[in-house]
C-alpha cells in the first residue's frame, strides 16, 4: 500500500529550521551594580551555535563549515561568535553564507565561545567549565572569550573607549549569578559608543542634486510601542553610492545607529549600517 503524500503545507512547515533558544542582550544603562557583572569584548561577527553535532545560525540555519573546522568538538552546546577579525564583519557574513565552504576564508575565522548553554549553574561557574572545554578542543581557531570584572561605571567607559580605539565594537556585560535562559533580559547587556536598532524598508525616496537618478534615502519603519502605530523616518546618512544605485529592497530589514530619541520617539542622527541577512 502506498503511503499518502504529505500536503504541501505540511512539507513547508517541516522545512522551517528550528532556531536555538539563545540568551539575548539588552542595552547597558548606568545604574546597575558593576560588581554583579563580568565584562568581555563584543565581537562583530555572526552568532554561531554548536548544538553538539552541527553549527547553526541564530535563525537555525545550518552553517556549511569545513569538516576540519568542527572536528573534535564536544557533544555539548557552545554559544559564540564566528569572527573574522576587527573591521571584518562583511567578510565573516560572506564566509558563513557560503553553501560550499571556502577553506581559505574559513582559515581566517575564529569561533569566540562565550557560554555553555547546557552546563547549568550561574555564569560565574560556567566560565571555568567553558575554559576547560575550549582547552580540551585545543584548536587555535576556537577561543574562549576572556571575562573580567570592572570596578565602576567610569572604568567601564574607559575600557569601552580603549576597546573601540583598538577596533572593537563594544563590550558585553554578563551577570555572574545568571542562569542561561533563551530570552532577552538584563542578565546580558551590551555597551557600545552608539545605540543601534533595526527597521523595515517601506519605500525608496528619490535623490536630488548629485543623487538624481539614485535613491536619496530609505523610508523605514520601526515598530510602535504600547499599542501605538509604527513610526517612519528617512534614513539617508551612511548610504554608499553603490547602495543608492542598488538599494535594499522594500520589505528588507536594515540596521542603523543613532544617538538617542527625540520627543516624538524618532531616532536622532540615524545612520545606515548594514542590511540584515534574515538567515543569520
Amino acid at each position: 500500500m502506498l503511503t499518502p503524500a504529505l500536503p504541501t503545507s505540511a512539507l513547508a512547515v517541516a522545512a522551517v529550521p528550528q532556531a536555538p533558544e539563545l540568551m539575548l542582550a539588552k542595552v547597558y544603562r548606568p545604574g546597575i551594580s558593576m560588581a554583579d557583572y563580568r565584562v568581555s569584548e563584543k565581537y562583530d561577527g555572526v552568532r554561531g551555535y554548536w548544538d553538539g553535532e552541527k553549527l547553526l545560525t541564530r535563525g537555525g540555519e545550518r552553517i556549511a563549515a569545513p569538516a576540519w573546522f568542527t572536528a573534535g568538538w564536544p557533544k555539548v552546546p557552545l554559544d559564540g561568535e564566528l569572527w573574522a577579525g576587527h573591521g571584518q564583519f562583511s567578510r565573516a557574513v560572506s564566509t558563513v553564507r557560503q553553501q560550499s565552504p571556502d577553506a581559505a576564508a574559513w582559515r581566517a575565522m575564529r569561533f569566540m565561545v562565550f557560554d555553555l548553554p547546557a552546563q547549568g549553574g550561574p555564569f560565574s561557574e560556567r566560565i571555568p567549565a567553558l575554559n576547560g572545554v575550549v582547552s580540551r578542543i585545543d584548536q587555535p581557531w576556537v577561543q574562549a572569550v576572556a571575562q573580567s570584572k570592572v570596578a565602576s561605571h567610569a572604568a567601564l567607559r574607559a575600557l569601552l573607549a580603549t576597546t573601540v580605539k583598538h577596533g572593537g565594537e563594544g563590550l558585553m556585560l554578563h551577570r555572574g549569578a545568571s542562569f542561561y535562559k533563551g530570552q532577552r533580559s538584563d542578565d546580558l547587556l551590551k555597551a557600545k559608543p552608539h545605540e543601534d536598532n533595526e527597521a523595515r524598508v517601506v519605500a525608496h525616496v528619490p535623490g536630488r542634486g548629485k543623487y538624481a537618478g539614485m535613491v536619496g534615502a530609505l523610508l523605514v519603519e520601526i515598530p510602535g510601542a504600547g499599542g501605538k502605530a509604527g513610526q517612519r523616518f528617512k534614513l539617508g546618512s551612511g548610504l554608499s553610492d553603490e547602495l543608492r544605485q542598488n538599494p535594499p529592497p522594500v520589505g528588507s530589514t536594515v540596521t542603523y545607529r543613532f544617538r538617542g530619541l527625540n520627543d516624538s520617539g524618532i531616532p536622532r542622527f540615524a545612520s545606515f549600517m548594514r542590511v540584515r541577512d534574515e538567515a543569520l
